[in-house]
């Protein structure tokens, strides 16, 4: 019987060669979870973030289906999505956090219903008459030219709010953009008990794509690799965020292009022995989203590891992710820290592109942009956006690397998920987790065997 690994209850894997059936929490339990952290987030974070921002009232409004990002974020398990036209309000008297609901009942266990249709039939005047009850400095509402997320107020609910809104109030409205990034960006210490675990889901899931088990070199195609990963991930009861890609570097005439890589590849190419395989996937589990990318070598006739050509490509990947994440600290922006990152790759000869971006309750999730990969002189905007503690990133970045040996320059494309308390910055299950390899067909010896080229 293979040997198990039980982490805190939420995730059990195995430890032999290729992943064993992950297994995950069932609903039931994944909504307790859901509706804890989000308590604790409401209870401890969420009072700390609004006095940050000097907001003192908060308003998020949405109608079914048509949800704000950070509304979103904000509903119970149960919820799937607003209902009607949903009101929330947080209101911090200083000393306490009052939770409300315009709306005719509690949205679930954490905010309470304060409407009554037979007192006030008008829901947009409830909401009046509860800021004049409270009389807010600031009223956030959610508009943002930088951040889609935090622009989740639509033009029409926001003219019907306006129109209510007496003019007296008017000068206190204020966009609450780094309100709402500073809810999403920033991650709890109980979230940060189950991230690893998730990171580590995902890994094992690279590892089983990459794996004998999907892949028959000669016959397996990129594209099958692709759906089978797609379909790994409604079996498990999963979601993924993105339409993952799997694609091959090799000694051809082919050229690196990152359209090609990411969105206009061949469909379907035949993976060979002596391609490298890179995949980029992410999966979402517990209103937390992954975002990887990792390769793979399949040996040819006679080879029995990875040719030391490609292992001192990976270095220069490596090194130019430590370039990178030793530059962290709080207060510097994205900008900021990509134009350091680039002066000091190029400084050790490393050609190096950077497009690093904050991750959580998205995938491309707001905070400061550490580069676009078409964008490498900075990003104005939510580059500028500073960096601060308890926040997490996709560490994204490719390293151009000469291959003599193939006539030609691959790039090295790595993404790994980590996390900045402030202080340092650490990957939430190492740079590609813990290592492992499995034979991919073949009878010639090491014909055919994969090699994951790990990072260290």
């Amino acid at each position: 019987m293979p040997r198990l690994f039980l982490f805190t209850g939420l995730l059990l894997l195995t430890a032999s060669a290729l992943a064993q059936s992950p297994t995950v929490l069932p609903e039931r339990e994944r909504a307790r979870v859901v509706d804890e952290l989000l308590d604790d987030r409401f209870t401890h974070l969420l009072p700390e973030l609004m006095r940050r921002e000097g907001i003192d009232c908060w308003v998020l409004i949405s109608r079914e289906y048509n949800e704000d990002p950070v509304l979103k974020t904000m509903l119970p398990a149960t919820w799937l999505s607003a209902r009607r036209r949903t009101i929330l309000v947080f209101f911090d008297t200083g000393t306490a956090l009052e939770k409300l609901a315009i709306a005719r009942y509690d949205v679930g266990q954490l905010l309470k219903g304060s409407w009554d249709l037979n007192v006030q039939p008008d829901q947009w005047q409830a909401l009046i008459d509860l800021l004049k009850a409270r009389n807010p400095k600031k009223i956030g509402l959610n508009f943002s030219p930088t951040y889609a997320h935090a622009d989740g107020l639509t033009y029409t609910e926001h003219g019907e709010f306006w129109r209510k809104l007496p003019t007296e109030y008017r000068s206190r409205v204020v966009s609450a953009e780094r309100l709402s990034v500073g809810w999403l960006e920033t991650r709890t210490a109980k979230e940060l008990q189950l991230y690893p675990e998730i990171c580590r889901l995902s890994h094992e899931i690279i590892r089983e794509g990459f794996s004998e088990a999907v892949i028959t070199p000669g016959i397996t195609t990129t594209e099958d690799v692709v759906w089978w990963f797609r379909q790994r991930v409604t079996e498990l009861g999963l979601d993924t965020w993105f339409h993952p890609t799997v694609d091959v570097q090799r000694a051809d005439a082919a050229r690196f292009d990152h359209l090609r890589t990411f969105a206009k590849r061949p469909a379907g190419e035949v993976i060979q022995p002596g391609d490298l395989l890179h995949v980029d996937f992410g999966i979402t589990y517990l209103r937390l989203n992954t975002d990887q990318q990792q390769h793979a070598y399949v040996l040819r006739p006679g080879e029995t590891g990875v040719p030391e050509y490609l292992a001192r490509a990976f270095r220069q990947g490596n090194r130019l992710q430590d370039l990178l994440t030793e530059r962290f600290k709080a207060g510097r922006t994205g900008n900021q820290l990509l134009s350091e990152a680039l002066d000091a790759a190029k400084k050790e000869g490393i050609t190096a592109s950077i497009y690093s971006h904050p991750i959580g309750s998205h995938g491309h999730a707001a905070g400061p942009t550490i580069g676009l990969w078409d964008r490498q002189q900075g990003v104005p905007g939510a580059g500028d956006y500073p960096v601060f503690p308890n926040t997490a990133y996709s560490i994204e970045l490719n390293a151009a690397v000469a291959v003599p040996k193939w006539k030609k320059t691959i790039r090295i494309m790595l993404e790994e998920d980590g996390f900045f308390d402030g202080q340092t910055f650490r990957y939430l299950d190492g740079r590609g987790g813990r290592r492992k390899s499995g034979r991919l067909g073949g009878n010639q010896k090491g014909s055919g065997q994969i090699k994951r080229v790990e990072l260290t």
